[in-house]
């Protein structure tokens, strides 16, 4: 079968899987090239609520398939970040559920979502400097943002690999799991997030991404919504709440328009993918 990414959508949850376990699922650059608009019709689809990224088999991504990135670095850089940057804006919770290696350009997608569980043999790293090459700008300061600069700056300096609990108590990691519970945990998560308000965490993914414009938007659709009133009507009834607000016009996970920032990309080592 050729590389792929695949998914599938049930009970609100939309599953998306990269699949190449010939490479442990490195990324090609056709992949990459499918993930931006694959996320915008999930984005557009009313009933996606939630998205959870993983890998086919026994490991999540071991960065890119250099075999297939024999031209410009500057445009395989470019099919990453457009990927990475259209995960991160999908409208809704985004979950990174990871099992073996989770390296290079694997990481920046893991990093990209909202949360990460992971198996508890899992294993973390980002590798630029293996290979003498510039990390983005703006992947950057997205792993700055999950672990502070002190552990970013150790993992890029040194490119080496960290364990799941390590990957914990940094912070890039949310929560890690033996490899049997993983699924289930998952299952269960997810049907809470489906649960919940989708006008609460629609705002709070915005407002906890460092977007300062939109607090009138956000009351005006609080106001007319109806799902503070239901809420609060189920809790005094002791019912499960039936949340029944979308957004008016929902966001696109389509590539930005500005273009992403230039430089060479970061493939995983040769031994990580």
């Amino acid at each position: 079968m050729e590389p792929h990414v695949s998914h599938s959508v049930a009970d609100g949850v939309a599953t998306v899987v990269v699949n190449h376990p010939a490479k442990r699922n490195a990324m090609t650059a056709d992949m990459w090239r499918s993930l931006p608009p694959l996320l915008a019709a999930l984005a557009a689809d009313p009933a996606v609520r939630v998205l959870v990224l993983t890998g086919e088999g026994g490991t999540f991504c071991a960065g890119a398939d250099i075999s297939s990135l024999r031209g410009s670095s500057e445009l395989a850089q470019d099919l990453a970040v457009r990927a990475e940057d259209a995960l991160a804006a999908f409208p809704g919770p985004t979950l990174a559920v990871v099992r073996g290696h989770c390296v290079g350009g694997g990481c920046q997608l893991a990093a990209a979502c909202d949360l990460r569980f992971a198996d508890e043999g899992a294993s973390f790293g980002v590798t630029p400097a293996r290979l003498g090459i510039v990390y983005p700008s703006s992947s950057t300061r997205r792993l700055v943002s999950l672990v502070g600069p002190a552990t970013a700056k150790y993992l890029l300096f040194s490119g080496e690999l960290i364990d799941a609990e390590r990957a914990l108590r940094s912070g890039l990691v949310d929560e890690v799991l033996p490899g049997g519970e993983l699924d289930k945990r998952v299952a269960e998560f997810t049907r809470t997030l489906v649960s919940r308000s989708r006008l609460t965490q629609a705002a709070a993914k915005e407002f906890a991404d460092g977007r300062t414009d939109r607090d009138a938007y956000w009351a005006e659709q609080a106001r007319a919504g109806g799902d503070t009133a239901e809420g609060v009507a189920a809790f005094l009834e002791r019912r499960r709440p039936h949340f029944t607000w979308t957004a008016p016009s929902a966001p696109s996970a389509a590539v930005p328009a500005s273009p992403p920032p230039a430089g060479p990309w970061h493939p995983a080592p040769p031994t990580a993918g």
